[in-house]
């Protein structure tokens, strides 16, 4: 299994590269496991113990020789698709090191079995506290931390000389550890990009519907900022508690970011637009700025979109804001006004009477047409 690790090697990444709260490793720095270990780590891959499934593999939860927690993935081996999922992720996850990536542990790769092992992340993905039934809702605060743990691990793949583009950035693939530090995962899709403005051009367009850039969709042109796109669909979700995709919303309305470009750039209208379970309890000066960065993340030409470094620059000023409502109740609350919870309390009307999607994930694209999501 040497041949993985001389892969990545020859990557294009920089040798060594040292980078702001993270690094760039000249090799992958990872253990070999054998079948039988993560056998027993599983205790045998059990169905109850399963964290997640997608088209290409189960995630099952385990615990080492050590007595750590970790996430084994088992991958498809019959699947060419699992297998280049499974290469990738060692070529990109087993090099990069930063506090926003999953960390990586090992792999293993025995009678074409193919299987991963990641730290485990114990409050699981995004997605299901957005949108699981019976999951607390996620204060404004936390949403705030979650969005800038998220965009430093971007920024931190966009940085390098060769920079790196995810490719498939959405909810489900970012991960919270047990103090809701943000944790980028699963590295299938990701790539190395063009220098400048330049793209990749592609003819197999791979991501998920809803979050997928449109330029990438449309022409198989990938840019490091079609990630930035995908950015400002999952910022729309954490505003709005509402999903990429929603087939109960009017035709031409399935996207949505299609369907809430109008209310980001009006106070009022935003007011409407904010996921009703906050119940008011948000900065709303906080929350129209980001509401603005998420525009500028959702532009239609690449080269009008921010930054990851800058993106992560505002999220950062918009979490110093203070609101004076809060100071003066003496740190209470969360800084909404009598008008945000009045809307609030209408949108979480409207939403109850309008079903939300029900359909799970959006969908994997893959040469242009839907396949299951991961």
């Amino acid at each position: 299994m040497a041949s993985a690790g001389s892969r990545s090697t020859s990557s294009g990444f920089e040798e060594g590269g040292k980078y702001p709260d993270g690094q760039i490793l000249e090799a992958p720095n990872l253990r070999t496991f054998t079948f039988i270990e993560l056998k027993a780590a599983t205790k045998n891959f059990r169905p109850d113990s399963v964290l997640g499934e997608g088209g290409f593999g189960r995630v099952y939860k385990g615990w080492n020789g050590t007595g750590m927690v970790v996430a084994v993935k088992k991958l498809n081996s019959e699947s060419l698709q699992g297998y280049e999922e499974w290469q990738s992720e060692i070529n990109f996850l087993g090099r990069l090191s930063h506090p926003n990536l999953v960390k990586l542990l090992g792999y293993c790769f025995e009678d074409r079995e193919l299987l991963l092992v990641y730290e485990f992340m114990a409050k699981g993905s995004l997605e299901n506290h957005l949108f699981r039934r019976g999951c607390a809702p996620l204060s404004w605060e936390l949403r705030l931390k979650i969005a800038i743990g998220a965009a430093r691990g971007l920024a931190f793949l966009h940085a390098s000389e060769k920079q790196v583009i995810y490719r498939d950035f959405k909810a489900s693939n970012i991960l919270l550890d047990a103090n809701y530090n943000a944790k980028l995962s699963d590295f299938g899709l990701a790539k190395l990009g063009p220098t400048g403005s330049n793209s990749h051009i592609t003819t197999r367009v791979m991501g998920t519907y809803g979050y997928a850039a449109p330029e990438y969709v449309a022409t198989g042109h990938l840019y490091v900022k079609s990630d930035v796109y995908g950015f400002g669909v999952v910022m729309l979700e954490m505003l709005s508690g509402q999903r990429a995709l929603d087939p109960n919303r009017p035709n031409g309305q399935l996207s949505l970011a299609d369907w809430a470009k109008p209310y980001l750039a009006d106070r009022r209208k935003l007011a409407r637009l904010m996921d009703p379970r906050f119940e008011g309890q948000y900065n709303s000066k906080q929350a129209f700025q980001a509401a603005q960065l998420t525009l500028n993340c959702l532009a239609g030409e690449p080269r009008s979109r921010p930054s990851m470094k800058e993106v992560v620059e505002t999220l950062e000023q918009i979490e110093s804001m203070k609101s004076r409502a809060r100071e003066a109740r003496g740190g209470g609350g969360g800084g909404g006004s009598s008008r945000d919870r009045h809307h609030s309390r209408s949108a979480a009307a409207h939403q109850r009477s309008s079903p939300r999607a029900g359909g799970g994930r959006g969908s994997r694209v893959t040469n242009g047409h839907a396949a299951r999501a991961r």
